[in-house]
């Protein structure tokens, strides 16, 4: 079970001395899908939960297309707190903070995962190619179906391609999570 008090004054990395706040997660903790980003942004470090910005926004519209809704979720990021600028993770940090992201994934035992993005999809994957080569493709995590798909910031800078091709992929997430 994921120590929720030692989380929150974790100093495993350089982001602790730069973060306001670790960004836990949230949602159910026996959520059917986990929804797995790169890192805390600005709004999520000042507000404490994840994707509650405009890429949020996003995403949690693009779900709700397929019937998904924010309340059946559990959504967290691979590293728990901003990196300065919001620039990706570094090696060393993504390490310090894989405990954390392995032990929510243990604690959740979601059906679906669902990874955003380049850094999430290679963290919760193990993927080398980028999003772009992976994106739609279902694969097995352990008793969990994994997705990976474009991280709607993305989305926001490539426009409606990226997000074309975000819908697409969450109809494969839909029908992951349909009763068998």
């Amino acid at each position: 079970m994921l120590d929720l008090d030692e989380l929150r004054v974790c100093i495993r990395c350089d982001l602790s001395k730069s973060r306001q706040r670790v960004v836990i997660g949230s949602g159910p903790r026996r959520a059917s899908l986990m929804v797995v980003g790169e890192a805390p942004g600005r709004d999520e470090d000042e507000g404490g939960e994840p994707f509650i910005g405009r890429s949020g926004r996003l995403l949690f519209e693009l779900l709700h297309e397929v019937g998904v809704e924010r309340a059946q979720c559990f959504v967290t990021n691979v590293v728990k707190c901003r990196p300065p600028a919001n620039r990706t993770p570094k090696r060393e940090e993504l390490a310090a903070c894989r405990p954390w992201l392995l032990q929510q994934l243990d604690d959740c035992a979601p059906r679906v995962v669902l990874a955003l993005g380049n850094t999430a999809a290679r963290a919760v994957f193990g993927y080398v190619e980028g999003v772009g080569r992976t994106h739609g493709r279902v694969c097995q995590l352990g008793d969990a179906k994994g997705l990976a798909t474009y991280h709607p910031a993305a989305a926001l800078r490539g426009g409606s391609s990226v997000v074309d091709v975000m819908r697409a992929d969450l109809r494969i997430l839909q029908q992951l999570l349909a009763p068998s």
